[in-house]
């Protein structure tokens, strides 16, 4: 998977509820109360909104952050222009140009088709004969030969934002190369310091003959009494987040060696001074296991609940919350991980299951989600069954 060239961290995003309607105060049809609604009326209001859809390009959340390329770009140009970004998702192109000639947003910050029988009402910008980001990526490199070359996509905002089109016009002329880079992908946090992302590999067990996962067993040791973990499920935890290194940093910009990415390191009481420190950053995981704990208290069996908690320490507790609605839906068990919630887990890719109502947080690669939790469940029985 390609990523782009910052991610960054410091945003004031907000994202509506449900399928794109917010509560912002600024949540009003602006087109349609006022046609002439443009960029000086945006800037006084401070707030963009962004309407886009779910999709590993577009706009998706992992771990409590916002991520997606078109969400990224989308993302600068509002900070350019000093508003914040609102976010409204969309489950098709015909519903996002709805919207926009609505007034329900002020720019599609999707790739969309171009379309000369709309050409009276949008103006597009950014326009690009392209198809999409994975094209863009094979002509970077020197491919051709696509085929999908022969459509023309861009983002759109409404004819009558004259001032709106022509600022994001030209930024995007000036900006948009400059989000790909295929060799040197950085990570910049609120405090404004950028890491490189690295993970060093470890030895999963340091000594099983003397009981000895890792250097840092004593940590873990000391922290599960305060969530009530085997403290070699913590150890097994910590080998998939980071194997072990505490300098890890991940190219979603999680941190540390149990991998908190920024707002969830700072929420738990973790500084962007301490959250490479061991002690600190297990401190803070085992924090958020605990909230998990609470968050998932309506499933009784202790046992299972650790798959859920496993679960949404790595994708979100939406997600999960999502994936259990629809395991409702289609009569499966929601208080079950096997067979069950991990059923939907791995269909949360697709739009077919992402775009129903009830789900709230749309997209994620719930492969890896699924694949988190059996793997840390295995290395913990490994664990087990070597060190007593």
């Amino acid at each position: 998977m390609f990523i782009y060239l910052l991610l960054s961290f410091v945003s004031c995003t907000q994202q509506s509820e449900g399928n794109g309607i917010g509560q912002s105060p600024f949540a009003k049809n602006q087109g349609e109360s006022n046609p002439k609604f443009d960029l000086s009326d945006i800037q006084t209001n401070g707030e963009l909104i962004i309407l886009t859809t779910y999709g590993p390009s577009s706009f998706f959340e992992f771990r409590g952050e916002n991520f997606g390329l078109q969400y990224m770009i989308a993302n600068e140009y509002a900070k350019s222009i000093g508003v914040c970004i609102r976010v409204d998702v969309s489950a098709t192109e015909k519903e996002l140009v709805s919207k926009l000639q609505n007034g329900e947003g002020d720019i599609i910050a999707f790739n969309i088709s171009v379309c000369d029988s709309l050409s009276e009402s949008l103006s597009y910008c950014g326009e690009k004969p392209i198809c999409n980001f994975l094209d863009s990526i094979s002509i970077k490199r020197g491919d051709k030969s696509l085929s999908t070359n022969n459509r023309r996509t861009a983002w759109a905002v409404r004819k009558s934002s004259h001032e709106l089109a022509s600022s994001l016009d030209s930024w995007m002329k000036s900006h948009y190369s400059s989000f790909f880079d295929y060799t040197t992908i950085k990570v910049r946090t609120s405090s404004g310091k950028v890491y490189t992302p690295r993970r060093q590999v470890k030895s999963p067990m340091l000594n099983a003959a003397k009981g000895q996962i890792s250097v840092y067993d004593d940590i873990f040791k000391r922290n599960a009494l305060v969530c009530g973990w085997d403290w070699k499920l913590i150890a097994a935890q910590a080998y998939q987040e980071s194997a072990f290194d505490p300098q890890a940093v991940s190219y979603m910009g999680a941190m540390g060696l149990m991998q908190l990415m920024p707002s969830t390191a700072r929420s738990m009481g973790v500084s962007q001074n301490n959250v490479f420190v061991p002690e600190e950053n297990v401190k803070g995981a085992v924090k958020l296991i605990n909230q998990l704990n609470t968050h998932y208290s309506s499933v009784t069996d202790s046992d299972e609940r650790i798959n859920f908690i496993l679960a949404a320490y790595n994708a979100g507790p939406g997600h999960v919350d999502d994936a259990r609605a629809l395991a409702r839906k289609y009569g499966k068990n929601a208080d079950v991980w096997r067979g069950n919630v991990d059923v939907f887990v791995l269909k949360m890719s697709q739009s077919e299951y992402y775009n129903q109502p009830e789900v709230k947080h749309g997209y994620f690669r719930g492969s890896e989600t699924y694949d988190y939790v059996n793997s840390i469940r295995t290395r913990w029985q490994d664990y087990k069954s070597k060190i007593r």
